[in-house]
Protein backbone atom coordinates (compact mmCIF):
# COMPACT_ATOMS: atom_id res chain seq x y z
CA UNK A 1 0.00 0.00 0.00
CA UNK A 2 1.55 3.81 -0.51
CA UNK A 3 1.40 4.75 3.19
CA UNK A 4 0.55 8.59 3.79
CA UNK A 5 4.06 9.29 3.16
CA UNK A 6 4.34 8.11 0.26
CA UNK A 7 1.52 9.27 -1.40
CA UNK A 8 2.26 12.87 -0.24
CA UNK A 9 5.38 12.49 -2.03
CA UNK A 10 4.78 10.49 -4.70
CA UNK A 11 1.22 10.61 -5.96
CA UNK A 12 1.71 14.50 -7.22
CA UNK A 13 4.32 13.57 -9.68
CA UNK A 14 3.12 10.00 -10.97
CA UNK A 15 -0.71 11.73 -11.44
CA UNK A 16 1.47 14.35 -13.40
CA UNK A 17 2.97 11.39 -15.69
CA UNK A 18 -0.84 9.90 -16.01
CA UNK A 19 -1.67 13.47 -17.38
CA UNK A 20 1.03 13.98 -19.86
CA UNK A 21 0.28 10.16 -21.28
CA UNK A 22 -3.47 11.19 -21.55
CA UNK A 23 -2.05 14.31 -23.53
CA UNK A 24 0.18 12.14 -25.85
CA UNK A 25 -2.99 9.61 -26.08
CA UNK A 26 -5.12 12.44 -27.21
CA UNK A 27 -2.90 14.06 -29.54
CA UNK A 28 -2.01 10.73 -31.24
CA UNK A 29 -5.74 10.29 -32.06
CA UNK A 30 -6.47 7.86 -28.78
CA UNK A 31 -9.36 7.96 -26.72
CA UNK A 32 -8.21 8.55 -23.04
CA UNK A 33 -10.72 7.65 -20.23
CA UNK A 34 -10.67 10.94 -18.15
CA UNK A 35 -13.13 9.35 -15.81
CA UNK A 36 -11.05 6.63 -15.33
CA UNK A 37 -8.02 9.07 -14.01
CA UNK A 38 -10.42 10.87 -11.50
CA UNK A 39 -11.40 7.09 -9.95
CA UNK A 40 -7.76 6.12 -9.14
CA UNK A 41 -7.19 9.47 -7.90
CA UNK A 42 -10.82 8.89 -5.47
CA UNK A 43 -8.80 5.35 -4.50
CA UNK A 44 -6.04 7.13 -3.78
CA UNK A 45 -7.56 9.73 -1.15
CA UNK A 46 -9.84 6.73 0.32
CA UNK A 47 -6.51 4.96 1.09
CA UNK A 48 -4.96 7.79 2.29
CA UNK A 49 -7.93 8.03 4.75
CA UNK A 50 -8.01 4.53 5.76
CA UNK A 51 -4.26 4.32 6.58
CA UNK A 52 -4.62 7.65 8.55
CA UNK A 53 -7.73 6.43 10.35
CA UNK A 54 -6.20 2.89 11.01
CA UNK A 55 -2.67 3.82 11.64
CA UNK A 56 -0.24 4.19 8.62
CA UNK A 57 2.36 1.99 11.22
CA UNK A 58 0.44 -0.96 11.23
CA UNK A 59 2.14 -3.28 8.67
CA UNK A 60 5.57 -1.60 9.89
CA UNK A 61 4.14 -3.12 13.94
CA UNK A 62 2.89 -6.46 12.29
CA UNK A 63 6.49 -7.03 10.86
CA UNK A 64 8.36 -5.73 14.27
CA UNK A 65 6.37 -8.51 15.96
CA UNK A 66 8.21 -11.02 13.40
CA UNK A 67 11.52 -9.65 13.82
CA UNK A 68 11.51 -10.44 17.88
CA UNK A 69 11.54 -13.83 16.46
CA UNK A 70 14.52 -13.56 13.88
CA UNK A 71 16.97 -15.92 13.26
CA UNK A 72 19.66 -13.85 13.10
CA UNK A 73 20.56 -10.28 11.94
CA UNK A 74 21.96 -8.83 8.84
CA UNK A 75 23.67 -5.12 9.40
CA UNK A 76 23.62 -5.12 5.53
CA UNK A 77 27.10 -4.41 5.37
CA UNK A 78 27.94 -6.74 3.13
CA UNK A 79 26.98 -7.62 -0.70
CA UNK A 80 25.41 -10.51 -0.35
CA UNK A 81 22.98 -8.93 2.12
CA UNK A 82 21.60 -6.80 -0.55
CA UNK A 83 21.53 -9.42 -2.59
CA UNK A 84 19.34 -11.40 -0.89
CA UNK A 85 16.94 -8.58 -0.17
CA UNK A 86 16.92 -7.75 -3.80
CA UNK A 87 16.13 -11.20 -4.97
CA UNK A 88 14.61 -12.21 -2.05
CA UNK A 89 11.50 -9.67 -2.40
CA UNK A 90 10.97 -9.85 -5.44
CA UNK A 91 10.25 -13.64 -4.98
CA UNK A 92 8.30 -13.16 -2.16
CA UNK A 93 6.18 -10.59 -4.20
CA UNK A 94 6.00 -12.92 -7.09
CA UNK A 95 4.30 -16.04 -4.14
CA UNK A 96 2.36 -12.47 -2.98
CA UNK A 97 0.90 -11.26 -6.26
CA UNK A 98 0.00 -15.10 -7.35
CA UNK A 99 -2.05 -15.40 -3.71
CA UNK A 100 -4.05 -12.12 -4.67
CA UNK A 101 -4.90 -13.55 -8.19
CA UNK A 102 -5.76 -17.31 -6.68
CA UNK A 103 -7.27 -17.05 -3.06
CA UNK A 104 -10.45 -15.25 -3.00
CA UNK A 105 -9.26 -13.55 0.31
CA UNK A 106 -6.46 -11.73 -1.40
CA UNK A 107 -8.38 -11.22 -4.70
CA UNK A 108 -11.20 -9.10 -2.64
CA UNK A 109 -8.25 -6.70 -2.28
CA UNK A 110 -6.45 -7.07 -5.33
CA UNK A 111 -9.51 -6.88 -7.41
CA UNK A 112 -9.80 -3.17 -7.45
CA UNK A 113 -6.50 -2.90 -9.06
CA UNK A 114 -7.96 -4.85 -12.10
CA UNK A 115 -10.82 -2.77 -12.92
CA UNK A 116 -9.86 -0.47 -15.16
CA UNK A 117 -10.74 -0.93 -18.93
CA UNK A 118 -7.90 0.93 -20.45
CA UNK A 119 -4.39 -0.17 -19.87
CA UNK A 120 -2.72 3.16 -18.54
CA UNK A 121 -0.66 4.99 -15.66
CA UNK A 122 -3.45 5.67 -13.56
CA UNK A 123 -4.32 2.54 -12.82
CA UNK A 124 -0.98 1.71 -11.45
CA UNK A 125 -1.73 3.59 -8.15
CA UNK A 126 -5.18 2.35 -8.30
CA UNK A 127 -4.49 -0.53 -5.32
CA UNK A 128 -7.22 -0.57 -3.04
CA UNK A 129 -7.83 0.24 0.80
CA UNK A 130 -6.04 -1.98 2.06
CA UNK A 131 -4.73 -4.74 0.32
CA UNK A 132 -0.93 -4.04 1.67
CA UNK A 133 -2.21 -4.02 5.53
CA UNK A 134 -3.49 -7.72 4.42
CA UNK A 135 -0.82 -9.28 2.38
CA UNK A 136 2.52 -7.65 3.58
CA UNK A 137 2.75 -9.01 6.83
CA UNK A 138 2.07 -12.56 5.88
CA UNK A 139 3.97 -12.68 2.25
CA UNK A 140 7.47 -10.13 3.62
CA UNK A 141 7.98 -12.32 7.13
CA UNK A 142 10.40 -14.17 6.01
CA UNK A 143 12.83 -11.74 4.96
CA UNK A 144 12.07 -10.21 8.47
CA UNK A 145 12.65 -13.91 9.78
CA UNK A 146 16.05 -14.04 8.45
CA UNK A 147 17.44 -10.93 10.01
CA UNK A 148 16.69 -8.42 7.17
CA UNK A 149 15.72 -4.54 9.40
CA UNK A 150 12.22 -3.86 8.68
CA UNK A 151 12.76 -0.57 7.58
CA UNK A 152 15.03 -1.89 4.95
CA UNK A 153 12.42 -4.44 3.99
CA UNK A 154 9.50 -1.96 3.79
CA UNK A 155 11.51 0.39 1.62
CA UNK A 156 12.31 -2.74 -0.56
CA UNK A 157 8.64 -3.23 -1.12
CA UNK A 158 7.94 0.16 -1.85
CA UNK A 159 10.57 0.43 -4.36
CA UNK A 160 9.43 -2.75 -5.87
CA UNK A 161 5.64 -1.56 -6.33
CA UNK A 162 7.07 2.32 -7.45
CA UNK A 163 9.23 0.00 -10.64
CA UNK A 164 5.71 -0.77 -11.33
CA UNK A 165 4.20 2.23 -12.15
CA UNK A 166 5.62 2.47 -15.80
CA UNK A 167 4.67 -0.82 -16.78
CA UNK A 168 0.98 0.43 -16.85
CA UNK A 169 1.22 1.98 -20.32
CA UNK A 170 0.15 0.59 -24.26
CA UNK A 171 2.90 4.00 -25.31
CA UNK A 172 5.91 1.35 -24.77
CA UNK A 173 6.19 -1.29 -27.15
CA UNK A 174 8.59 -4.28 -26.87
CA UNK A 175 11.64 -3.69 -25.38
CA UNK A 176 15.41 -5.21 -26.33
CA UNK A 177 15.09 -9.42 -25.74
CA UNK A 178 17.30 -9.76 -23.24
CA UNK A 179 15.51 -6.87 -21.01
CA UNK A 180 12.06 -8.93 -22.06
CA UNK A 181 13.90 -11.97 -20.72
CA UNK A 182 14.78 -11.05 -17.80
CA UNK A 183 12.86 -7.93 -16.47
CA UNK A 184 8.84 -7.59 -15.84
CA UNK A 185 7.94 -4.95 -18.72
CA UNK A 186 4.96 -2.96 -20.37
CA UNK A 187 4.78 -5.95 -22.71
CA UNK A 188 4.84 -8.40 -19.77
CA UNK A 189 2.54 -6.69 -17.74
CA UNK A 190 -0.01 -5.96 -20.27
CA UNK A 191 -0.24 -9.49 -20.98
CA UNK A 192 -0.99 -9.68 -17.07
CA UNK A 193 -4.06 -7.44 -17.15
CA UNK A 194 -5.96 -8.64 -20.14
CA UNK A 195 -9.09 -10.84 -18.98
CA UNK A 196 -8.99 -13.88 -21.06
CA UNK A 197 -7.02 -16.56 -22.94
CA UNK A 198 -4.11 -17.21 -22.84
CA UNK A 199 -3.28 -14.49 -20.33
CA UNK A 200 -5.56 -15.07 -17.19
CA UNK A 201 -3.15 -15.69 -14.67
CA UNK A 202 0.05 -14.98 -16.04
CA UNK A 203 2.65 -12.85 -15.55
CA UNK A 204 2.58 -12.16 -11.32
CA UNK A 205 6.30 -10.37 -11.28
CA UNK A 206 7.36 -7.53 -9.71
CA UNK A 207 10.77 -6.73 -11.11
CA UNK A 208 12.31 -9.78 -12.36
CA UNK A 209 9.95 -11.73 -15.07
CA UNK A 210 12.27 -14.91 -14.02
CA UNK A 211 10.06 -16.42 -11.30
CA UNK A 212 6.81 -16.39 -13.85
CA UNK A 213 9.40 -18.30 -16.44
CA UNK A 214 10.75 -20.78 -13.38
CA UNK A 215 6.87 -21.14 -12.01
CA UNK A 216 5.35 -22.04 -15.20
CA UNK A 217 3.18 -18.91 -15.08
CA UNK A 218 4.99 -16.55 -17.86
CA UNK A 219 3.01 -15.69 -21.00
CA UNK A 220 4.51 -13.31 -23.64
CA UNK A 221 2.37 -10.82 -25.24
CA UNK A 222 0.90 -12.01 -28.75
CA UNK A 223 -0.50 -9.88 -31.80
CA UNK A 224 -2.62 -12.44 -32.52
CA UNK A 225 -4.44 -12.01 -29.04
CA UNK A 226 -4.83 -8.08 -28.62
CA UNK A 227 -4.79 -7.75 -24.37
CA UNK A 228 -8.35 -6.50 -23.40
CA UNK A 229 -8.41 -5.21 -19.94
CA UNK A 230 -11.01 -5.07 -17.16
CA UNK A 231 -11.79 -8.11 -14.07
CA UNK A 232 -13.13 -11.03 -16.59
CA UNK A 233 -17.06 -10.85 -15.26
CA UNK A 234 -17.86 -7.78 -16.29
CA UNK A 235 -17.91 -4.65 -13.87
CA UNK A 236 -17.84 -1.10 -14.39
CA UNK A 237 -17.86 1.95 -12.04
CA UNK A 238 -15.82 5.38 -11.61
CA UNK A 239 -17.06 5.46 -8.20
CA UNK A 240 -14.46 4.47 -5.82
CA UNK A 241 -16.87 3.55 -2.98
CA UNK A 242 -18.29 1.06 -5.93
CA UNK A 243 -15.17 -0.47 -7.18
CA UNK A 244 -13.86 -1.07 -3.73
CA UNK A 245 -17.03 -2.59 -2.36
CA UNK A 246 -18.00 -5.25 -5.60
CA UNK A 247 -15.81 -7.87 -4.78
CA UNK A 248 -16.51 -8.35 -1.30
CA UNK A 249 -20.72 -7.43 -2.08
CA UNK A 250 -20.07 -10.73 -4.67
CA UNK A 251 -18.43 -13.04 -1.67
CA UNK A 252 -21.44 -12.08 -0.05
CA UNK A 253 -23.76 -13.40 -1.89
CA UNK A 254 -21.73 -16.49 -2.75
CA UNK A 255 -21.69 -16.92 1.21
CA UNK A 256 -25.45 -16.44 1.09
CA UNK A 257 -25.45 -19.16 -1.07
CA UNK A 258 -23.12 -21.84 0.09
CA UNK A 259 -24.80 -24.75 1.56
CA UNK A 260 -22.11 -25.97 4.11
CA UNK A 261 -19.28 -24.48 5.98
CA UNK A 262 -16.88 -26.42 3.18
CA UNK A 263 -18.59 -24.58 1.03
CA UNK A 264 -18.53 -21.12 2.82
CA UNK A 265 -14.57 -21.88 2.99
CA UNK A 266 -14.19 -22.62 -0.22
CA UNK A 267 -16.04 -19.25 -1.17
CA UNK A 268 -13.91 -17.13 1.45
CA UNK A 269 -10.40 -18.99 0.43
CA UNK A 270 -10.09 -21.15 -2.42
CA UNK A 271 -10.05 -20.06 -6.32
CA UNK A 272 -11.74 -16.44 -6.72
CA UNK A 273 -13.89 -18.52 -9.55
CA UNK A 274 -15.35 -21.13 -7.52
CA UNK A 275 -19.26 -20.71 -6.80
CA UNK A 276 -21.40 -22.78 -4.61
CA UNK A 277 -23.53 -25.65 -5.83
CA UNK A 278 -26.31 -23.99 -5.36
CA UNK A 279 -25.29 -21.03 -8.02
CA UNK A 280 -25.07 -23.72 -10.93
CA UNK A 281 -28.70 -25.15 -9.70
CA UNK A 282 -29.86 -21.50 -9.87
CA UNK A 283 -28.54 -20.68 -13.03
CA UNK A 284 -30.44 -23.78 -14.72
CA UNK A 285 -33.05 -23.67 -12.99
CA UNK A 286 -33.86 -20.10 -14.46
CA UNK A 287 -32.59 -20.92 -17.75
CA UNK A 288 -35.12 -23.54 -17.73
CA UNK A 289 -37.81 -20.72 -16.85
CA UNK A 290 -36.83 -18.96 -19.91
CA UNK A 291 -36.69 -22.02 -22.10
CA UNK A 292 -32.83 -21.20 -22.50
CA UNK A 293 -29.76 -23.54 -22.16
CA UNK A 294 -27.97 -23.06 -18.66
Amino acid sequence: MLTLTLAATLMPLLALFAALEAWLLVRRGKHYDWKQYWASIGDVVGRVAVVAVAGAGLVGIALYAVWDWRIATLGMDRWWHWAVLVLGSDFLYYWMHRAEHRVRWFWLHHAVHHTPQQFAFSAAYRLGWVSRLVCTPVFFAPLVLIGIPVPVVLVALTANLTYQFWLHTELIGRLPAPIEYVFNTPSHHRAHHANHAPYIDRNYGGVLILFDRLFGTFQAETAEHPPRYGLVEPFSSYNPFRIVAHPWLGMARDLRRSRSLGEALRVVFGPPEYKPASTNADTAEAAHQHGTAP
